[in-house]
Protein backbone atom coordinates (compact mmCIF):
# COMPACT_ATOMS: atom_id res chain seq x y z
CA UNK A 1 0.00 0.00 0.00
CA UNK A 2 1.37 3.58 -0.99
CA UNK A 3 2.46 5.80 1.92
CA UNK A 4 0.45 9.07 1.78
CA UNK A 5 2.65 11.84 2.85
CA UNK A 6 1.28 15.83 3.57
CA UNK A 7 3.59 18.30 2.87
CA UNK A 8 3.50 21.81 4.47
CA UNK A 9 4.77 24.83 1.57
CA UNK A 10 5.33 24.91 -1.86
CA UNK A 11 9.01 26.40 -1.56
CA UNK A 12 11.86 24.78 -2.90
CA UNK A 13 12.42 22.59 0.01
CA UNK A 14 8.33 21.42 0.07
CA UNK A 15 8.59 20.60 -3.82
CA UNK A 16 12.12 18.90 -3.92
CA UNK A 17 10.93 16.63 -1.00
CA UNK A 18 8.10 16.24 -2.62
CA UNK A 19 9.40 14.67 -5.97
CA UNK A 20 12.37 12.38 -4.28
CA UNK A 21 9.49 10.54 -2.01
CA UNK A 22 7.23 10.45 -5.04
CA UNK A 23 10.17 8.62 -7.07
CA UNK A 24 9.82 6.44 -4.15
CA UNK A 25 6.24 5.60 -4.81
CA UNK A 26 4.64 7.94 -2.31
CA UNK A 27 1.41 9.65 -2.56
CA UNK A 28 2.09 13.13 -1.89
CA UNK A 29 0.02 16.27 -1.76
CA UNK A 30 1.37 19.89 -0.65
CA UNK A 31 -0.53 22.14 1.07
CA UNK A 32 0.34 25.95 0.01
CA UNK A 33 -1.18 28.92 2.05
CA UNK A 34 -0.57 31.42 -0.63
CA UNK A 35 -2.61 31.31 -3.94
CA UNK A 36 0.71 30.23 -5.97
CA UNK A 37 3.25 28.13 -5.74
CA UNK A 38 7.18 29.22 -4.97
CA UNK A 39 7.31 30.15 -1.21
CA UNK A 40 9.65 33.35 -1.05
CA UNK A 41 10.40 32.75 -5.01
CA UNK A 42 6.75 33.35 -6.40
CA UNK A 43 6.43 35.67 -8.99
CA UNK A 44 3.98 38.29 -10.23
CA UNK A 45 2.89 40.35 -13.05
CA UNK A 46 1.79 44.01 -13.34
CA UNK A 47 1.10 46.06 -16.50
CA UNK A 48 3.83 44.18 -18.22
CA UNK A 49 6.57 43.79 -15.95
CA UNK A 50 7.39 40.37 -14.54
CA UNK A 51 8.84 40.67 -10.88
CA UNK A 52 10.49 37.57 -8.98
CA UNK A 53 9.31 38.19 -5.94
CA UNK A 54 12.64 37.33 -3.44
CA UNK A 55 15.39 35.29 -4.47
CA UNK A 56 17.90 36.80 -7.43
CA UNK A 57 20.78 34.82 -7.59
CA UNK A 58 21.36 31.71 -9.64
CA UNK A 59 24.65 30.50 -7.83
CA UNK A 60 26.09 26.75 -7.81
CA UNK A 61 24.23 25.06 -10.88
CA UNK A 62 25.67 21.73 -10.27
CA UNK A 63 23.44 21.77 -7.41
CA UNK A 64 20.34 22.13 -9.66
CA UNK A 65 22.07 19.98 -12.09
CA UNK A 66 22.67 17.06 -9.52
CA UNK A 67 18.73 17.64 -8.00
CA UNK A 68 16.96 17.33 -11.59
CA UNK A 69 19.87 14.37 -12.99
CA UNK A 70 18.32 12.03 -9.71
CA UNK A 71 15.43 11.85 -12.05
CA UNK A 72 16.61 11.10 -15.10
CA UNK A 73 16.52 15.05 -16.44
CA UNK A 74 18.81 17.75 -17.16
CA UNK A 75 17.77 22.02 -16.33
CA UNK A 76 17.56 22.66 -19.69
CA UNK A 77 14.59 20.01 -20.18
CA UNK A 78 13.03 22.92 -18.29
CA UNK A 79 14.71 26.55 -18.78
CA UNK A 80 17.63 28.44 -20.77
CA UNK A 81 20.44 29.24 -18.04
CA UNK A 82 22.67 32.61 -19.67
CA UNK A 83 25.93 33.55 -17.86
CA UNK A 84 25.93 36.76 -16.70
CA UNK A 85 29.47 38.48 -17.73
CA UNK A 86 30.72 40.62 -15.74
CA UNK A 87 29.03 38.29 -12.98
CA UNK A 88 28.18 41.67 -11.06
CA UNK A 89 29.07 45.59 -10.50
CA UNK A 90 30.22 46.88 -7.07
CA UNK A 91 30.04 50.27 -6.65
CA UNK A 92 31.86 52.01 -3.90
CA UNK A 93 31.13 55.75 -4.78
CA UNK A 94 30.76 58.23 -7.75
CA UNK A 95 33.21 57.17 -10.84
CA UNK A 96 34.29 54.15 -8.34
CA UNK A 97 33.21 51.12 -9.49
CA UNK A 98 34.31 46.90 -10.07
CA UNK A 99 32.87 44.88 -12.49
CA UNK A 100 33.77 41.44 -11.79
CA UNK A 101 34.72 39.61 -14.96
CA UNK A 102 33.36 35.89 -15.38
CA UNK A 103 36.42 34.83 -16.77
CA UNK A 104 38.95 33.59 -14.45
CA UNK A 105 42.22 35.47 -15.78
CA UNK A 106 40.51 38.42 -16.25
CA UNK A 107 39.09 38.64 -12.52
CA UNK A 108 42.66 37.62 -11.58
CA UNK A 109 44.30 41.25 -13.41
CA UNK A 110 41.24 43.23 -11.71
CA UNK A 111 42.48 41.85 -8.54
CA UNK A 112 45.84 42.86 -9.12
CA UNK A 113 44.94 46.35 -11.04
CA UNK A 114 43.54 46.97 -7.05
CA UNK A 115 46.31 45.38 -5.04
CA UNK A 116 49.44 44.51 -6.28
CA UNK A 117 49.98 40.70 -5.33
CA UNK A 118 46.86 39.48 -5.24
CA UNK A 119 46.28 37.76 -8.19
CA UNK A 120 48.62 35.15 -6.72
CA UNK A 121 46.86 35.06 -3.32
CA UNK A 122 43.06 34.89 -4.93
CA UNK A 123 44.57 31.28 -6.76
CA UNK A 124 45.82 30.35 -3.33
CA UNK A 125 42.34 31.50 -1.55
CA UNK A 126 40.19 29.83 -4.49
CA UNK A 127 42.35 26.37 -3.94
CA UNK A 128 40.96 26.14 -0.54
CA UNK A 129 37.98 26.98 -1.31
CA UNK A 130 37.60 24.58 -3.92
CA UNK A 131 38.28 22.18 -1.53
CA UNK A 132 35.95 23.12 1.30
CA UNK A 133 33.11 23.79 -1.74
CA UNK A 134 33.99 19.89 -2.63
CA UNK A 135 33.65 18.82 1.19
CA UNK A 136 30.67 21.00 2.02
CA UNK A 137 28.40 21.07 -0.39
CA UNK A 138 29.24 16.94 -1.22
CA UNK A 139 29.30 15.66 2.20
CA UNK A 140 28.99 18.80 5.09
CA UNK A 141 25.50 19.37 3.74
CA UNK A 142 23.94 16.02 2.81
CA UNK A 143 23.73 14.90 6.49
CA UNK A 144 20.69 15.13 8.30
CA UNK A 145 22.74 15.97 11.61
CA UNK A 146 21.37 13.59 14.11
CA UNK A 147 24.32 13.22 15.40
CA UNK A 148 27.91 14.38 15.58
CA UNK A 149 29.21 11.16 14.19
CA UNK A 150 27.75 11.86 10.78
CA UNK A 151 30.82 14.07 10.20
CA UNK A 152 33.54 11.33 11.48
CA UNK A 153 34.13 10.51 7.31
CA UNK A 154 37.84 9.71 6.58
CA UNK A 155 37.85 12.65 4.26
CA UNK A 156 36.21 15.36 6.95
CA UNK A 157 38.56 13.90 9.58
CA UNK A 158 41.43 14.46 7.57
CA UNK A 159 40.78 17.36 6.35
CA UNK A 160 39.36 19.25 9.20
CA UNK A 161 41.88 22.20 9.68
CA UNK A 162 41.63 23.06 5.60
CA UNK A 163 37.71 23.17 6.60
CA UNK A 164 38.08 26.27 9.14
CA UNK A 165 34.77 26.14 11.15
CA UNK A 166 36.66 27.73 14.51
CA UNK A 167 38.38 31.11 12.30
CA UNK A 168 36.04 33.54 11.39
CA UNK A 169 35.62 34.68 7.93
CA UNK A 170 36.41 38.12 8.50
CA UNK A 171 40.19 36.91 9.49
CA UNK A 172 40.87 34.42 7.07
CA UNK A 173 40.13 37.26 4.18
CA UNK A 174 42.45 39.35 5.88
CA UNK A 175 45.63 36.92 5.81
CA UNK A 176 45.31 37.41 2.11
CA UNK A 177 44.12 40.26 1.02
CA UNK A 178 44.59 44.17 2.38
CA UNK A 179 42.69 46.53 0.39
CA UNK A 180 39.33 47.25 1.75
CA UNK A 181 37.70 46.65 -2.00
CA UNK A 182 39.07 43.44 -2.31
CA UNK A 183 37.72 42.43 1.26
CA UNK A 184 34.58 43.60 0.88
CA UNK A 185 34.14 41.68 -2.62
CA UNK A 186 35.40 38.78 -1.03
CA UNK A 187 33.16 39.10 2.14
CA UNK A 188 29.60 39.72 0.20
CA UNK A 189 28.55 36.25 -0.53
CA UNK A 190 29.12 34.99 3.15
CA UNK A 191 26.12 37.89 3.73
CA UNK A 192 23.84 35.16 2.33
CA UNK A 193 24.32 33.19 5.01
CA UNK A 194 22.88 35.75 7.59
CA UNK A 195 25.63 37.56 9.80
CA UNK A 196 28.47 39.62 9.85
CA UNK A 197 31.38 37.84 8.40
CA UNK A 198 33.12 38.10 11.97
CA UNK A 199 30.93 35.48 13.09
CA UNK A 200 30.76 32.85 10.07
CA UNK A 201 33.13 30.36 10.05
CA UNK A 202 36.16 30.60 7.30
CA UNK A 203 34.38 27.20 5.96
CA UNK A 204 32.14 29.24 4.15
CA UNK A 205 34.87 30.94 1.23
CA UNK A 206 33.38 28.19 -0.60
CA UNK A 207 30.47 30.67 -1.20
CA UNK A 208 33.97 32.89 -2.89
CA UNK A 209 34.44 29.59 -5.24
CA UNK A 210 30.70 29.22 -5.85
CA UNK A 211 30.76 32.79 -7.03
CA UNK A 212 34.19 33.18 -8.91
CA UNK A 213 34.44 29.62 -10.31
CA UNK A 214 30.70 28.50 -10.58
CA UNK A 215 29.59 31.87 -11.98
CA UNK A 216 26.62 34.02 -11.97
CA UNK A 217 23.35 32.77 -13.73
CA UNK A 218 20.45 33.73 -14.90
CA UNK A 219 17.41 31.41 -15.84
CA UNK A 220 15.79 33.25 -18.74
CA UNK A 221 12.27 34.22 -17.68
CA UNK A 222 13.40 34.18 -14.73
CA UNK A 223 13.86 32.59 -11.33
CA UNK A 224 10.59 31.01 -11.05
CA UNK A 225 11.13 29.27 -14.15
CA UNK A 226 13.21 26.89 -11.49
CA UNK A 227 9.81 26.67 -9.54
CA UNK A 228 7.81 26.01 -12.60
CA UNK A 229 10.14 23.22 -13.39
CA UNK A 230 10.18 21.54 -9.85
CA UNK A 231 6.97 21.68 -9.93
CA UNK A 232 6.43 20.19 -13.90
CA UNK A 233 8.50 17.01 -12.17
CA UNK A 234 6.46 16.89 -9.32
CA UNK A 235 3.06 16.36 -11.70
CA UNK A 236 4.82 14.03 -13.83
CA UNK A 237 5.78 12.30 -10.42
CA UNK A 238 2.16 12.36 -9.75
CA UNK A 239 2.18 15.31 -6.61
CA UNK A 240 -0.77 16.91 -6.05
CA UNK A 241 -0.75 20.58 -4.69
CA UNK A 242 -3.55 22.64 -3.26
CA UNK A 243 -3.07 26.31 -3.12
CA UNK A 244 -5.18 28.52 -1.14
CA UNK A 245 -4.62 25.91 1.55
CA UNK A 246 -3.97 27.45 4.75
CA UNK A 247 -2.65 24.51 7.05
CA UNK A 248 -4.31 24.90 10.91
CA UNK A 249 -3.44 21.67 12.92
CA UNK A 250 -1.05 18.62 12.57
CA UNK A 251 -2.99 15.93 13.96
CA UNK A 252 -1.42 13.93 16.25
CA UNK A 253 -2.29 10.97 18.30
CA UNK A 254 0.46 9.08 21.02
CA UNK A 255 3.61 10.55 19.33
CA UNK A 256 2.27 9.75 15.84
CA UNK A 257 0.92 12.06 13.58
CA UNK A 258 -2.58 11.23 11.82
CA UNK A 259 -2.53 14.32 9.12
CA UNK A 260 -3.30 17.69 8.98
CA UNK A 261 -6.73 20.13 9.07
CA UNK A 262 -6.18 22.35 6.25
CA UNK A 263 -8.95 24.71 5.47
CA UNK A 264 -11.43 23.41 7.89
CA UNK A 265 -10.94 19.86 6.24
CA UNK A 266 -8.98 16.90 7.81
CA UNK A 267 -6.49 15.01 5.10
CA UNK A 268 -4.98 11.64 6.79
CA UNK A 269 -1.15 10.97 5.91
CA UNK A 270 1.20 8.56 7.25
CA UNK A 271 4.15 10.95 7.46
CA UNK A 272 3.97 14.73 7.69
CA UNK A 273 6.51 17.24 6.26
CA UNK A 274 6.72 20.59 7.49
CA UNK A 275 8.87 23.15 4.94
CA UNK A 276 6.99 26.22 6.01
CA UNK A 277 8.59 28.53 8.35
CA UNK A 278 9.73 25.91 11.35
CA UNK A 279 8.81 28.48 14.30
CA UNK A 280 5.64 28.78 13.33
CA UNK A 281 4.91 25.28 12.41
CA UNK A 282 5.74 24.02 16.33
CA UNK A 283 4.56 26.97 18.07
CA UNK A 284 1.00 27.16 16.30
CA UNK A 285 0.27 23.70 14.59
CA UNK A 286 1.60 20.84 17.27
CA UNK A 287 0.38 20.77 20.72
CA UNK A 288 2.47 22.27 23.53
CA UNK A 289 3.31 18.91 24.81
CA UNK A 290 4.72 17.44 21.70
CA UNK A 291 6.86 20.28 20.75
CA UNK A 292 10.70 19.78 20.62
CA UNK A 293 11.42 23.37 21.53
CA UNK A 294 9.86 26.68 23.26
CA UNK A 295 9.73 30.04 23.03
CA UNK A 296 12.82 30.78 24.86
CA UNK A 297 14.92 28.83 22.55
CA UNK A 298 13.70 30.62 19.60
CA UNK A 299 14.64 33.78 20.78
CA UNK A 300 17.98 32.87 21.40
CA UNK A 301 18.64 31.79 17.70
CA UNK A 302 20.64 34.58 15.49
CA UNK A 303 18.25 35.15 12.82
CA UNK A 304 19.53 36.40 9.32
CA UNK A 305 18.49 39.88 7.75
CA UNK A 306 14.73 40.31 6.79
CA UNK A 307 15.09 43.00 3.95
CA UNK A 308 12.39 46.25 2.47
CA UNK A 309 12.32 45.71 -0.93
CA UNK A 310 10.73 47.88 -3.74
CA UNK A 311 9.53 46.00 -7.36
CA UNK A 312 9.82 49.27 -9.87
CA UNK A 313 8.66 49.34 -13.26
CA UNK A 314 10.73 52.29 -15.31
CA UNK A 315 9.53 53.67 -18.26
CA UNK A 316 13.00 54.38 -19.81
CA UNK A 317 15.45 51.98 -19.99
CA UNK A 318 18.24 52.68 -17.64
CA UNK A 319 22.40 53.95 -17.61
CA UNK A 320 25.24 52.36 -16.07
CA UNK A 321 23.58 49.71 -14.25
CA UNK A 322 24.15 45.90 -14.93
CA UNK A 323 22.09 42.82 -13.69
CA UNK A 324 23.15 42.77 -10.57
CA UNK A 325 24.69 45.68 -8.57
CA UNK A 326 25.82 45.87 -4.92
CA UNK A 327 26.03 49.35 -3.64
CA UNK A 328 28.87 49.53 -1.16
CA UNK A 329 29.35 53.02 -1.18
CA UNK A 330 28.18 53.22 2.91
CA UNK A 331 30.01 51.88 5.53
CA UNK A 332 29.84 48.32 5.44
CA UNK A 333 30.33 47.98 9.57
CA UNK A 334 27.85 50.51 10.51
CA UNK A 335 25.17 49.07 8.36
CA UNK A 336 26.41 45.14 9.93
CA UNK A 337 25.99 46.81 13.06
CA UNK A 338 22.44 47.88 12.69
CA UNK A 339 21.20 44.68 11.67
CA UNK A 340 22.91 42.41 14.37
CA UNK A 341 24.28 44.23 17.17
CA UNK A 342 22.01 47.10 17.90
CA UNK A 343 18.76 46.29 15.72
CA UNK A 344 17.53 49.65 14.17
CA UNK A 345 17.00 50.57 10.91
CA UNK A 346 19.92 51.84 9.23
CA UNK A 347 21.65 55.42 9.04
CA UNK A 348 23.63 54.99 5.97
CA UNK A 349 22.37 51.92 4.17
CA UNK A 350 23.87 49.40 1.56
CA UNK A 351 22.04 48.05 -0.85
CA UNK A 352 21.64 46.12 -3.84
CA UNK A 353 19.71 46.87 -7.36
CA UNK A 354 19.11 44.19 -9.73
CA UNK A 355 18.05 45.09 -13.46
CA UNK A 356 16.62 41.58 -15.27
CA UNK A 357 15.52 43.15 -17.96
CA UNK A 358 19.52 44.32 -19.28
CA UNK A 359 19.78 40.21 -19.93
CA UNK A 360 15.92 39.38 -20.43
CA UNK A 361 13.36 41.52 -22.98
CA UNK A 362 10.49 39.05 -21.52
CA UNK A 363 10.25 40.56 -17.73
CA UNK A 364 9.48 44.28 -19.14
CA UNK A 365 7.47 46.05 -21.96
CA UNK A 366 9.56 47.16 -24.94
CA UNK A 367 11.37 50.30 -23.94
CA UNK A 368 11.15 50.24 -20.29
CA UNK A 369 13.25 48.41 -17.47
CA UNK A 370 12.42 45.88 -14.42
CA UNK A 371 14.23 47.05 -11.36
CA UNK A 372 14.25 45.35 -8.55
CA UNK A 373 15.99 47.13 -5.12
CA UNK A 374 16.95 45.08 -1.62
CA UNK A 375 17.90 46.59 1.79
CA UNK A 376 19.01 44.12 3.82
CA UNK A 377 17.52 45.32 7.28
CA UNK A 378 17.50 43.70 11.23
CA UNK A 379 14.25 41.16 11.53
CA UNK A 380 11.73 41.97 13.75
CA UNK A 381 11.64 45.81 13.25
CA UNK A 382 8.41 47.82 13.22
CA UNK A 383 7.69 48.55 9.50
CA UNK A 384 4.94 51.10 8.14
CA UNK A 385 4.66 52.72 4.97
CA UNK A 386 6.07 56.41 6.63
CA UNK A 387 9.27 54.53 6.52
CA UNK A 388 9.45 52.24 3.38
CA UNK A 389 8.86 55.49 1.74
CA UNK A 390 11.55 57.13 3.55
CA UNK A 391 14.30 55.04 2.56
CA UNK A 392 12.56 54.56 -0.86
CA UNK A 393 14.11 58.11 -1.31
CA UNK A 394 17.23 57.52 0.66
CA UNK A 395 18.23 54.81 -1.71
CA UNK A 396 17.15 56.54 -4.96
CA UNK A 397 19.12 59.72 -3.93
CA UNK A 398 21.82 57.61 -4.49
CA UNK A 399 21.14 55.52 -6.83
CA UNK A 400 20.24 58.42 -9.31
CA UNK A 401 23.51 60.00 -7.91
CA UNK A 402 25.69 57.17 -8.35
CA UNK A 403 24.63 56.37 -11.75
CA UNK A 404 23.89 59.47 -13.00
CA UNK A 405 20.78 59.89 -14.09
CA UNK A 406 17.22 60.89 -13.30
CA UNK A 407 15.45 57.60 -12.32
CA UNK A 408 12.39 58.13 -9.91
CA UNK A 409 10.18 60.16 -12.27
CA UNK A 410 9.96 57.91 -14.61
CA UNK A 411 8.57 55.03 -12.20
CA UNK A 412 5.54 54.17 -13.37
CA UNK A 413 4.78 50.82 -11.40
CA UNK A 414 5.67 50.77 -7.35
CA UNK A 415 5.46 48.28 -4.72
CA UNK A 416 7.09 47.86 -1.34
CA UNK A 417 7.22 44.81 0.61
CA UNK A 418 9.17 44.15 3.95
CA UNK A 419 8.79 43.16 7.94
CA UNK A 420 5.46 42.49 7.83
CA UNK A 421 4.76 40.81 4.16
CA UNK A 422 7.46 38.55 5.29
CA UNK A 423 5.15 37.64 8.25
CA UNK A 424 2.03 37.87 6.37
CA UNK A 425 2.80 35.81 3.70
CA UNK A 426 4.96 33.62 4.88
CA UNK A 427 4.25 33.06 8.34
CA UNK A 428 8.79 34.27 8.76
CA UNK A 429 10.00 34.04 12.44
CA UNK A 430 10.68 37.80 13.22
CA UNK A 431 10.14 38.56 9.38
CA UNK A 432 13.23 37.21 8.76
CA UNK A 433 13.55 36.89 4.38
CA UNK A 434 16.69 34.66 4.62
CA UNK A 435 16.20 32.07 7.51
CA UNK A 436 18.53 30.80 10.17
CA UNK A 437 22.12 32.52 10.12
CA UNK A 438 24.99 30.20 10.05
CA UNK A 439 27.03 30.78 12.89
CA UNK A 440 29.41 27.99 14.10
CA UNK A 441 27.05 27.73 16.44
CA UNK A 442 24.36 27.21 14.53
CA UNK A 443 25.87 24.84 12.53
CA UNK A 444 24.77 21.46 11.87
CA UNK A 445 23.70 19.47 14.72
CA UNK A 446 23.63 22.97 16.68
CA UNK A 447 20.76 23.91 13.93
CA UNK A 448 17.15 23.07 14.84
CA UNK A 449 16.51 19.64 13.88
CA UNK A 450 14.76 18.03 11.06
CA UNK A 451 13.06 15.73 13.23
CA UNK A 452 11.16 15.82 16.71
CA UNK A 453 11.63 12.96 18.74
CA UNK A 454 8.46 13.34 20.22
CA UNK A 455 6.91 12.62 17.37
CA UNK A 456 7.69 9.89 15.12
CA UNK A 457 6.85 10.49 11.50
CA UNK A 458 7.31 14.09 11.72
CA UNK A 459 10.07 15.80 9.73
CA UNK A 460 11.15 19.35 8.63
CA UNK A 461 12.97 21.11 5.90
CA UNK A 462 13.55 24.63 4.83
CA UNK A 463 15.76 27.75 5.59
CA UNK A 464 15.69 27.31 9.45
CA UNK A 465 17.04 23.97 9.76
CA UNK A 466 19.85 22.24 8.00
CA UNK A 467 21.87 22.57 5.98
CA UNK A 468 20.54 26.66 5.99
CA UNK A 469 19.83 29.46 4.22
CA UNK A 470 19.38 30.17 0.23
CA UNK A 471 18.17 28.48 -2.76
CA UNK A 472 20.51 25.58 -3.34
CA UNK A 473 20.45 24.62 0.69
CA UNK A 474 16.97 24.33 0.79
CA UNK A 475 16.79 21.90 -2.55
CA UNK A 476 18.99 19.74 -0.29
CA UNK A 477 16.93 20.37 2.77
CA UNK A 478 13.99 18.92 0.76
CA UNK A 479 16.36 16.18 -0.43
CA UNK A 480 17.45 14.90 2.88
CA UNK A 481 14.46 15.46 4.77
CA UNK A 482 12.55 12.98 1.99
CA UNK A 483 15.70 10.58 3.15
CA UNK A 484 14.81 10.83 6.32
CA UNK A 485 10.72 9.97 6.09
CA UNK A 486 11.64 7.25 3.31
CA UNK A 487 13.83 5.54 5.87
CA UNK A 488 11.00 5.90 8.62
CA UNK A 489 8.73 3.92 6.25
CA UNK A 490 10.87 1.47 5.42
CA UNK A 491 11.59 1.30 9.20
CA UNK A 492 7.80 0.78 9.81
CA UNK A 493 6.88 -1.95 7.14
CA UNK A 494 9.31 -4.55 8.49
Amino acid sequence: MRKKVNIIGAGYSGLAAACYLAKEGADVTIFEKNNSIGGRSRQFEQDGFIFDMGPSWYWMPDVFDTFFADFGKKTSDYYHLHRLSPSYRVVFGENDVVDLPSNLDELYETFERIEKGSASKLKIFLDEASYKYDVGINEFVQKPSKSIMEFASLKVFKGALRLQLFKSFSKYVRQYFTNPKLIQILEFPVLFLGAKPQNIPALYSLMNYADIVGGTWYPMGGMFKVIEAMHALATELGVKVNINHAVEEIVIEKGITKGIKANGAFYPSDSVLASADYHFVEQNLIPKEYRKYDEAYWDKRVMAPSSLLFYLGIDKKLKNLLHHNLFFDKDFDQHAVEIYDTPEWPSDPLFYACVPSITDDSVAPEGKENLFLLMPIAPGLNDDETLREKYYHVIMDRLEKLTDQEIRSHVIYKKSYAVNDFIADYNAFKGNAYGLANTLKQTAVLKPAMYNSKIKNLFFAGQLTVPGPGVPPSLISGKIAAIESIKYFKTTTK
